[in-house]
């Protein structure tokens, strides 16, 4: 059903871009028309794809490093006041600083590769992934804390076996901002300097005025950025499965 709600979405907004374009008869240099986006798409296919992969990979990697670092740093923080101390100050420092203004920096310390746009994807994917789950940690049912004092256990097994489970649909929320915000941290990479992927290819096409292949690459990275969310999405209520019933228990006392 969802997906269907998509696909309605998505021709709804077309037709409305076409009407948009017969109505204030807007030149295709400023707003190509849907059909001729299709055709540059279909004619240009094989470079898109291309790209497109680069870009994916370049999303993937900043993904999975940057919830990885941003996990770990949430479970140091709750496993060692003295140490959430140190780091937190360097959580809100790393998004005091806009990723954009850090952008052309990595470029020159890591080059033109895959590794600097990877760094972007991973600055801004660390932060809501460490701050959905520490506060997931953090708001652990103080019930279950005091039954696990009460019975001796120590605090590597509370974190492990209580806070860390009580925290998964925190985490779920804090991974699903962030694969959302991801693709942005590869494409701005990009922009700043690359010779692949789907940002460099923006900027090909708008430099030689190919408008229409322009709105192609950005729907190529729309329809990425969207597969990826909801693939995350779907993994998450298969891997928090019991929140789903807990909403479902929630629908029916409230009827």
């Amino acid at each position: 059903m969802k997906f269907i709600r998509i696909a309605v979405i998505a021709v709804g907004f077309v037709l409305v871009w076409q009407v948009v374009i017969y109505v204030t008869a807007v030149p295709p240099y400023i707003l190509p028309a849907p059909s001729m986006v299709f055709r540059a798409a279909r004619v240009h296919s094989v470079s898109l794809a291309g790209h497109a992969a680069i870009t994916l990979a370049e999303i993937l990697a900043g993904l999975l490093l940057g919830t990885l670092l941003g996990t770990a740093s949430a479970i140091v923080m709750i496993a060692s006041r003295s140490l959430k101390r140190w780091l937190l100050p360097v959580l809100v420092m790393s998004q005091a600083i806009p990723v954009f203004a850090l952008a052309p920096l990595l470029v020159l310390w890591l080059g033109y590769g895959m590794a600097s746009k990877i760094a972007m994807a991973v600055l801004i994917i660390f932060f809501p992934v460490t701050a959905a789950f520490y506060d997931g940690l953090r708001r652990t049912q103080p019930e279950w804390l005091e039954l696990a004092r009460v019975m001796n256990a120590g605090h590597l097994a509370v974190i492990r076996q209580i806070r860390i489970p009580s925290a998964m649909p925190a985490f779920a929320s804090g991974l699903r901002v962030a694969t959302a915000v991801a693709p942005i941290g590869a494409v701005v990479g990009e922009w700043v300097g690359s010779s692949k992927g789907l940002g460099f290819y923006m900027l090909h096409a708008n430099a030689r005025m190919q408008i229409d292949l322009l709105f192609a690459a950005l729907a190529v990275l729309a329809i990425l950025a969207l597969t990826l969310y909801f693939s995350v999405d779907i993994a998450m209520h298969k891997l928090v499965y019991w929140q789903k019933e807990d909403e479902k228990e929630e629908k029916e006392s409230g009827k």
